[in-house]
């Protein structure tokens, strides 16, 4: 049993102990190219929430880990069999739902780490401003170590690319079938702002990708895996010590 992680503590141990810190990892379940399982959002963040909140632990903090949750928001992958969405308004909702839950239970910090690159929690948290009195972050997974993901990945992407194949060759290499996986080229918008960045739009997957990848993955090894995933949950496992160090007084998180 793991103590600081809820889905295997057991009731003698929760009801004895104080929290400062929930985390929440949030999955989805969609393709990943031809190479990667549906569930690699969840895989992923999971592995990290795990690692990071075992360090936490053992530097003292007082972190309790939530279960994942698989589902996100997918509307631009529903044509691809099996993507399952959640809206982002049904996804808030859920969400708020949990939040009242933490806060009835007297947690007074969540971390939202997220894991899936179809989600954006900014605007929940803007909403829920002086409606709960848990302290509400939000933490994209893959973004903790930028440092060393540009250090030790060669081919850019953002889905199925050399960036997570690596991690789940590290972490379910059982589930990895290299030999399957395409370069994960995408076609380019047609108009110069979209190119360029600054004009956004939802990116209907099934037209800019062959096969559901985003970015060339035949570089990944599981030791790229390995030292990314330990950058990142020495990063993560620092913050969350730092916030449940933290006093909720008055002027925090200032």
């Amino acid at each position: 049993m793991r103590e600081w992680k809820l889905a295997e503590a057991r009731y003698n141990i929760v009801k004895e102990r104080s929290y400062e810190v929930a985390v929440l990892p949030i999955g989805a379940t969609e393709p990943h190219g031809l190479h990667l399982p549906y569930g690699t959002d969840s895989f992923e963040v999971e592995s990290l929430a795990n690692l990071a909140c075992e360090k936490a632990h053992g530097m003292g903090a007082k972190v309790i880990l939530l279960p994942t949750i698989p589902f996100s928001v997918n509307t631009n992958q529903m044509e691809f069999p099996l993507a399952i969405n959640v809206n982002p308004s049904t996804l808030n909702s859920y969400l708020t739902d949990i939040i009242h839950s933490l806060e009835h239970h007297r947690i007074p910090k969540l971390i939202l780490l997220n894991g899936h690159g179809g989600n954006n929690f900014q605007n929940l948290l803007r909403e829920l401003v002086g409606r709960t009195r848990i302290f509400l972050t939000t933490v994209n997974g893959w973004q903790v170590a930028d440092d060393v993901r540009n250090q030790l990945f060669i081919h850019p992407g953002d889905h199925a690319d050399e960036m997570e194949t690596s991690w789940m060759l590290h972490t379910h290499p059982e589930l990895v079938h290299i030999k399957d996986c395409d370069d994960g080229a995408t076609k380019t918008p047609l108009i110069k702002a979209m190119r360029d960045g600054w004009a956004w739009f939802p990116r209907p997957w099934h037209k800019v990708t062959k096969n559901t990848g985003v970015g060339d993955p035949r570089e990944a090894t599981a030791d790229k895996g390995e030292r990314f995933l330990t950058a990142l949950a020495n990063n993560l496992a620092e913050f969350i010590k730092d916030l449940s160090d933290a006093e909720m007084d008055e002027g925090f998180p200032y």
